[in-house]
């Protein structure tokens, strides 16, 4: 198992974690909330058994009712202070209201139209409160009914909503944390990445200068022209090698390419150096597709895609290279019928140290990631691939206006 399949692993298990870690606090919270709800819903009982008793007291023809049961009975009524109640008969009139913020009154208006205001606001709290469960009945006297509805409190209000709130808070908080994370790792590896460059372009200039000297010698020596003319390519060709690991260490200059052109270029020089079991072809959009590019760097990245599709045929097979254009994008296809990939590899494989081979670094592929998203501000990315059938990977450049 290889890191990238530990960090997939480990981020399910972190999001499993924190999903029933989410789902504990909100069952937690919401069970307060249920609680608070019971409680308030007993003490609209009380206040209700308590009109029902005041009521009962004032309509008795025996006895007059003591003056300390009657103080009672109105201290349980004052006493709720936070929870708005609507007291209705059983006709819906509104005989009572406590603890709605009423509109404000204007001084310029009647204090008729006051009332009818605060008639209407009421009128719509009612409307509101029937099509809820906080409603008690309360029976006066056979065929006497009144009707309390009643509002969740501010507490129980803001309680509801608390653990959402705080969700919200914690999410931001994680995504905050992860970008700020994402952002240093990208950061670090944009230096790992110029250091490495700048070192190896370093390294590689001083053996080219000598070998440089040597080809010049070897001339003087006599040695068969054809012999060191094979050999100037190949010193030519290290010497193109650090000067692409120099432009990947700093921003590269940019200038109007022809696409064929270079597309071509890269596939001939790979030609002779492959199998001649392996079948490379190259088929070249009619339209001169011109884009701006590095030459030097984009060359790098169609050789990578050729060498990987080599490799993956394993000695014979064939390989196909496409162009096109589509409105303002300029495209290219490398095809093989190499031993293909699994879908879920499809983004994995251009992962740093990401490979299927027993040698190598697993570097390609993500160098011509960088190359071609970073600097060429295009996209790269496997467009189809089977196991057994083979794989296609796909370019695509923004094309130069009044290209075509």
């Amino acid at each position: 198992m290889n890191i990238y399949e530990l960090r997939k692993y480990g981020t399910a298990v972190f999001l499993l974690v924190s999903a029933g870690l989410i789902t504990l606090f909100l069952y937690y919270s919401n069970s307060l909330v249920e609680e608070l709800s019971e409680q308030e819903r007993s003490r609209m009982q009380i206040w209700a058994d308590a009109t029902k008793e005041i009521i009962n007291l004032g309509n008795a023809s025996d006895d007059t009712p003591s003056q300390s049961n009657v103080d009672f009975l109105l201290s349980i009524i004052e006493g709720n202070s936070n929870i708005p109640v609507l007291l209705t008969d059983d006709s819906g009139n509104i005989i009572m209201h406590r603890n709605f913020d009423l509109p404000e009154p204007i001084d310029s208006l009647s204090p008729l139209y006051i009332s009818e205001t605060n008639d209407r606001y009421l009128t719509r709290k009612l409307d509101k409160l029937k099509h809820t469960s906080n409603v008690i009945d309360i029976t006066i006297s056979p065929g006497n009914l009144q009707h309390l509805y009643y509002e969740d409190s501010k507490l129980l209000k803001s309680l509801s909503l608390y653990p959402y709130v705080q969700l919200l808070v914690m999410l931001a908080f994680i995504l905050v944390v992860y970008y700020a994370v994402l952002s240093t790792k990208k950061a670090e590896q944009n230096k790992v990445w110029v250091g490495l460059s700048k070192e190896t372009a370093h390294q590689l200039g001083t053996p080219i200068s000598s070998l440089m000297a040597w080809m010049e010698l070897l001339e003087g020596m006599g040695v068969e022209a054809d012999i060191v003319s094979e050999m100037d390519k190949d010193v030519k060709r290290l010497s193109t090698i650090a000067s692409r690991f120099s432009k990947i260490g700093s921003r590269p200059q940019m200038q109007p390419e022809g696409l064929g052109e270079i597309v071509s270029g890269s596939a001939s020089y790979m030609s002779t150096r492959i199998s001649s079991r392996i079948n490379l072809s190259v088929n070249l959009c009619e339209e001169d597709i011109r884009v701006n590019m590095s030459a030097p760097l984009f060359e790098w990245v169609m050789e990578n895609l050729i060498k990987n599709a080599v490799d993956a045929m394993e000695g014979h097979g064939s390989i196909s290279v496409t162009t096109g254009h589509e409105r303002d994008t300029a495209w290219i296809e490398v095809a093989d019928t190499g031993k293909g990939l699994s879908r879920k590899n499809f983004k994995t494989i251009f992962n740093p140290g990401y490979t299927t081979k027993k040698r190598g670094w697993g570097l390609g592929l993500t160098l011509a990631k960088r190359i071609i998203e970073q600097y060429h501000r295009g996209r790269i990315f496997v467009k189809e691939s089977e196991p057994g059938k083979g794989t296609t990977f796909r370019i695509e450049l923004p094309l130069l206006p009044h290209s075509l």
